[in-house]
């Protein structure tokens, strides 16, 4: 082992000091973490293993007068909004495309939790000729109420994007949604996969065409809640390499040229801000492919791993005393399993071609990257100074008392009568019991800087799942069920 590497194990990771005994399940947690897709299922549900959700949100889009049936609510909330939940199925396309093997007797799950979202997408683009739906549901009013998505009574209000009001981050992600789900189903069903590579064509050219921020469009029923902070020429770049990847026409490669100069100097990768996700998706043809016309973008995707190495020299990347990266107060889990994807899939890049870097005098290899991921990865399941699982339903100790609607009120199953907007606070939402409905795989936002997380509900910024933060840690899991 070189120097370095054992010196970054010692130092950083103090794995003996934490947990003397570790020895995660990957294949466990891999499981559940597609099996919570279940309980974000919006639309009529068909039998399913999270038996207490029911159907709900039967009527979206009426009031538009199409069908929005389908989908996935966000987090904890009744709301569907497009942007994050596109970014979710992108995500769960590219861990499959990646670790298809490595999935074993999940992948039909993974593939239906890709459909769910994708099916509702192609909805959304093409209901209506000039118009991309972006979202259901009144996010300000919803978040008033207390309610199980079985009993929403606020307005299912529909919101889009259009040439007269723009919305390119949400529909260069869509388009990135579609074109890596195309890649995913092109063995398995020809047809769907043609009909959401043509899909997400015509997306792209629309977020192109039209360029201009939802933020401006959409105003209050978008931001505070996902505002794009990034601006939106990561998501063309970004809708732009997965067509690329889709189809391999220089067309797209061209695009990703044109639109991809900004995101200097960037040390994170979400649901908002794609520019290391493209350009690691981009290196892939340099390092299994040689591809010297996407060398540049190697380049950028390890300057990225430079800055998010805790020893490199180049880092801006915090870390808590416990080893987890810490990049946001609230929700802080979200960046940090997006990150880890990018670290075990450019490790895998990286070792199809027996490459290394350096970030200054750091030499970097495939297993650099990959303990900093396993970290990262263990310390979600367990390893931690808490001794607490973040992910709902693995290990012994793990979130009673999430920031979640459906879970944190009885079921229809047990409760049939009707729980209106404010009846869910009390006793529901303000007491200190567990939760009644465990929403198994979910992982909550996670712990403060100190490694410290109170479970409880009212602390949304910390007790709260979210489809996103899933979406990115299957592949990273699928890699180490693997290697275990």
């Amino acid at each position: 082992m070189p120097l370095s590497h054992f010196l970054l194990f010692l130092i950083f990771f103090n794995i003996s000091l934490l947990c003397v005994q570790c020895n995660p399940n990957y294949t466990d947690a891999l499981s559940k973490s597609i099996l919570f897709f279940q309980g974000q299922r919006s639309g009529h549900l068909p039998p399913q293993e999270i038996s207490w959700r029911a159907s709900s949100g039967l009527s979206d889009g009426s009031l538009a007068g199409v069908d929005l049936t389908g989908g996935y609510y966000d987090a904890g909330d009744n709301v569907k909004f497009n942007f994050p939940m596109a970014y979710t199925a992108t995500m769960l396309s590219w861990s499959v495309i990646e670790y298809e093997e490595n999935l074993g007797p999940q992948l039909p799950a993974a593939h239906a939790a890709i459909r769910w979202a994708t099916d509702y997408l192609l909805k959304c683009a093409r209901a209506t000729p000039g118009r991309l739906y972006v979202g259901v549901g009144d996010p300000n009013a919803d978040h008033g109420c207390w309610e199980r998505p079985e009993d929403m009574d606020t307005v299912r209000s529909v919101y889009y994007v259009s040439p007269e009001n723009p919305g390119s981050e949400v529909a260069g992600e869509t388009a990135a949604a579609l074109a890596a789900a195309s890649v995913v189903f092109k063995k398995v069903d020809p047809s769907y996969s043609r009909l959401l590579l043509a899909t997400a064509k015509d997306v792209l050219q629309f977020a192109l065409q039209h360029r201009g921020s939802y933020n401006d469009s959409l105003g209050s029923h978008v931001c505070p809640f996902y505002c794009s902070f990034s601006g939106y020429m990561d998501e063309l770049l970004w809708g732009a390499a997965w067509l690329f990847r889709a189809t391999n026409e220089t067309y797209y490669l061209n695009i990703t040229k044109s639109v991809g100069g900004g995101g200097d100097g960037i040390d994170i990768f979400s649901w908002d801000n794609k520019y290391a996700g493209a350009r690691v998706l981009l290196a892939r043809g340099s390092l299994v492919n040689n591809d010297e016309t996407v060398e540049a973008y190697k380049q950028q995707a390890e300057e990225f791993m430079c800055r998010i190495l805790p020893n490199s020299p180049y880092s801006t990347t915090q870390y808590t005393k416990g080893g987890l990266m810490h990049k946001m107060g609230a929700t802080n889990l979200q960046y940090v399993t997006s990150i880890t994807f990018l670290l075990t899939t450019y490790s895998k890049y990286m070792a199809s071609a027996n490459h290394t870097f350096t970030c200054g005098d750091l030499g970097v290899t495939p297993w650099t990257l990959q303990i900093l991921a396993k970290r990262q990865v263990d310390y979600i399941l367990g390893d931690n100074p808490m001794k607490m699982s973040y992910m709902v339903g693995y290990g012994a100790n793990y979130p009673k008392r999430i920031h979640h609607r459906g879970s944190s009120l009885p079921s229809v199953m047990t409760h049939p009568e009707r729980l209106e907007c404010g009846a869910g606070f009390q006793p529901y939402f303000y007491t200190s019991s567990p939760n009644p409905n465990t929403l198994i795989g979910a992982i909550v936002g996670g712990p403060n800087q100190t490694d410290f997380f109170p479970d409880e509900r009212r602390d949304y910024a910390h007790s709260e799942p979210a489809t996103y933060i899933n979406a990115a840690l299957v592949g990273p899991l699928a890699f180490f069920a693997a290697a275990s």
